[in-house]
């Protein structure tokens, strides 16, 4: 076949660039970031718990029910007040005392427990246990309270798994159902799906037809028409028709649940942002404690001030100096972003690449597959002789489709289906022979026989007559790519064929450019077709190039700015490599899910500029929230230095501040890409 088009090859694709991840996860126990500053302690068994069968709440509870109880004896025993609130104090301080301990002999002296114990402790101990008592209740209400909205970001990623039908009808070879747990499927099994329910796994259409509703993995609600010997994703619905499926991958396997598994990994993974920030809260703690200390020590010392009024003080900063909330803005907002991406088909694995895709100055296209639907279609069929003559255009399209018919090239099957397509006898090829970049030759008859680029024919048969080259450059004027079919040395015929663009490219250039980015097409068709088709779409063509020449165009691209690159997740991985950031165009197909950094799991161009959107969105919304976190830690170091508030105002302070960022980055689970 002609070599002036792009060469599908398999690859893997592994980012060895700063950008292309840190999939380190974070510890376990800790959420917010780093172990030193961690007070997130939900287990996992309470997941889908109601909110008041939670450790939290039945902790929360105990404190209140110790403060009401310390209340009503205050009041009975009014000489002993203090040392009733003090023991209060004491006892409700005392889970958190002991996970402070557990954290300091981990290796985490500076976390959120310590500086609140500190503080309550040495309230109780200069007469300030009432208040004292009242900062322990406004943590456990905040860790509540944090609790409930960070959930709302996991839920995301179990509302996808939740998806997954629970049960499965078998078929077996009579044809005869059994209903099994969907998990007991194995490949290979055939399965019926009834109008309404889910498919339990993914598979290929035996029997039926149906309109599937595939929304839960791409995203779009309109349901596709399927039928026998196409695909199927675990977790689509078949809305008006039985099928009948052989099942190709199931259980954790299946695209729905690898979709689930790689949300939670990227949740897991950090960006350079929240690295940052957690470097930041590294030194931010001791050095809020130090802090403390000098107010505690300094006034009195030096300027004569009061030790109780600075004691007092000093205990309020410490609370005014966790960086909860700081620490949490990053990651609240990377998962529930990444989140909302994969409800609209938008995978991303990781906080590296969503920061990435919105920082790109330029987005490179690969052309056949991705700008272009990537089944070509046989256009035009040119005779090289005068018509009428010895071979009809029925008779060159039988023997042309007779050559091809043992290839499975994308332009070779545009041959085989345009014959189909009228139905023609196709003569039988034997001693069929690939000549690699060239033409794909077979005997055909007593003919040796040969489909194949124009260079490759000239070669064989001569050049072209005057007319045939004037049609020729006609031809690939308009975008198409023209191959020839020889036979015993002898030009028959020119086939033009063209990959038309996907119906919405020209619209998400158009995206694109209106978010400053700039787009090129790196392709290696031929100069004409690709600057046909450039044109209709409204971007820069570079056109004739091999694998390692899109590398170099890459190379260059990116000593501008960096660069993202978009292939269809099976070719093209050398260039996905050495962009910035990778991004396959798939169906959901397994190649599209592993070889990038992000993959547009719904096959639409216009995924790349809702990926850009969804990236500067959730990275203004960290800007946003780590605006809050430091804003409210600012206003109340402040107020606290001037003694205006106290204690239980810089605990509220700091619950609330970490309860708004966690709900302004709730925000971005309600996003959506704005489609025309």
């Amino acid at each position: 076949m002609a070599p002036d088009h792009d060469h599908h090859g398999h690859g893997h694709h592994g980012h060895g660039h700063a950008p292309g991840g840190d999939a380190t996860p974070a510890p376990a126990t800790h959420s917010h970031g780093g172990p030193a500053h961690a007070h997130d302690h939900d287990d996992p068994a309470e997941a889908g718990l109601p909110l008041w069968r939670t450790a939290k709440a039945r902790l929360l509870a105990g404190i209140a029910l110790i403060a009401l109880l310390g209340w009503l004896l205050a009041r009975l025993f009014p000489g002993a007040a203090e040392g009733i609130y003090a023991t209060a104090t004491l006892l409700a301080v005392f889970p958190f005392a002991r996970r402070a301990f557990a954290l300091a002999r981990a290796g985490s002296p500076f976390s959120i427990e310590t500086l609140m114990v500190v503080a309550a402790l040495g309230a109780a101990a200069i007469g300030a246990a009432g208040e004292a008592m009242t900062v322990v209740f406004l943590f456990a209400l905040g860790e509540l309270l944090e609790g409930v909205a960070a959930g709302r970001a996991r839920a995301g990623i179990r509302s996808l798994v939740a998806l997954m039908p629970r049960t499965a009808l078998r078929l077996d070879a009579a044809g005869n159902t059994a209903e099994i747990p969907a998990a007991d499927l194995a490949t290979g099994d055939r399965v019926l799906v009834r109008p309404g329910e889910r498919v339990p796994a993914d598979g290929i259409i035996e029997e039926g037809r149906s309109a599937l509703d595939e929304s839960p993995v791409t995203g779009e609600s309109i349901p596709v028409p399927r039928g026998p010997g196409e695909p199927v994703v675990a977790g689509s619905i078949a809305t008006d028709g039985a099928l009948r499926l052989r099942v190709t991958r199931a259980g954790e396997d299946s695209t729905l649940a690898r979709i689930a598994a790689l949300v939670a990994e990227a949740a897991a993974s950090r960006g350079r942002a929240q690295r940052f920030v957690e470097r930041f809260a590294a030194w931010w703690t001791p050095g809020a404690m130090a802090m403390a200390a000098l107010t505690i020590l300094v006034p009195p010392l030096l300027l004569g001030g009061e030790w109780s009024v600075w004691l007092y003080r000093g205990l309020a900063l410490l609370l005014v100096a966790c960086p909860c909330a700081l620490v949490i803005s990053v990651p609240a907002a990377m998962a529930s972003g990444l989140s909302a991406g994969a409800r609209h088909g938008l995978l991303v694995k990781g906080g590296a690449a969503l920061e990435a895709i919105g920082g790109a100055r330029t987005i490179a296209f690969d052309k056949t597959g991705t700008l272009t639907e990537g089944r070509p279609r046989l256009t035009d069929l040119v005779p090289a002789g005068p018509q009428p003559g010895p071979w009809t255009e029925d008779d060159l399209l039988a023997l042309a489709a007779a050559v091809e018919s043992g290839s499975a090239h994308p332009l070779a099957r545009a041959v085989t289906e345009a014959a189909a397509a009228r139905a023609l006898p196709v003569p039988e090829a034997r001693a069929a022979a690939a000549i690699p970049g060239k033409a794909v030759t077979a005997r055909i008859g007593t003919r040796q026989t040969g489909v194949g680029s124009l260079a490759w024919a000239e070669s064989e048969a001569g050049p072209l007559s005057a007319t045939l080259a004037t049609r020729r450059d006609a031809l690939q004027a308009e975008g198409k790519t023209v191959s020839a079919l020889v036979a015993d040395g002898r030009l028959l015929a020119l086939l033009a064929l063209r990959d038309e663009p996907r119906p919405d490219a020209a619209q998400a250039i158009a995206a694109l450019k209106s978010q400053g980015i700039a787009t090129v097409m790196l392709t290696g068709d031929n100069p004409r077709t690709a600057a046909a088709i450039a044109t209709r779409l409204g971007l820069e063509a570079r056109a004739g190039l091999l694998p390692e020449d899109k590398l170099r165009e890459i190379a260059t691209l990116r000593s501008a700015g960096p660069v993202a690159m978009v292939g269809d997740g099976i070719n093209d991985a050398p260039a996905l490599a050495a962009a910035s950031t990778g991004i396959a165009m798939g169906g959901g197909t397994e190649t599209a899910l592993e070889a990038a950094d992000a993959a547009l799991l719904h096959g639409r161009v216009a995924g790349v500029a809702e990926l850009v959107a969804l990236s500067r969105g959730t990275l203004r919304n960290i800007r946003q929230n780590v605006g809050i976190a430091v804003g409210l830690k600012g206003l109340f170091l402040v107020t606290t230095l001037a003694g205006i508030t106290g204690l239980w105002p810089a605990i509220l302070a700091d619950t609330g501040a970490t309860v708004l960022v966690t709900l302004n980055a709730l925000r971005l689970l309600a996003w959506k890409p704005a489609r025309a």
